[in-house]
């Protein structure tokens, strides 16, 4: 179940600190009743935006993929990546 408080507890920074660091959970700030913002740690925002840069670059692939219709051996890609960017293993 995700925390919320209201902003005026935003002065215990200690703690929230301490919850999101142990939880790995945002906690979610309201104003006046309604939603304001969102306190994160650092690994969790990280994570987070990898995730959506990575569906990014799927989501484009997928949109080239179907814009050329074009097919390319999986294989013969790799090496050529390989040669081209040098082989790491």
């Amino acid at each position: 179940m995700p925390k919320i408080i209201p902003i005026r507890e935003l002065k215990n920074t200690a703690s929230i600190s301490k919850y999101v660091e142990e939880t790995n959970e945002p906690v979610f700030v309201t104003k006046n009743g309604y939603g304001s913002m969102v306190i994160m740690s650092l690994e969790v925002y990280e994570r987070e935006i990898s995730k959506r840069q990575m569906l990014d670059l799927i989501n484009d692939s997928l949109e080239d993929k179907n814009q050329s219709n074009q097919k390319v051996d999986g294989a013969l890609f790799l090496n050529e990546m390989k040669v081209k960017y040098g082989k790491k293993e």
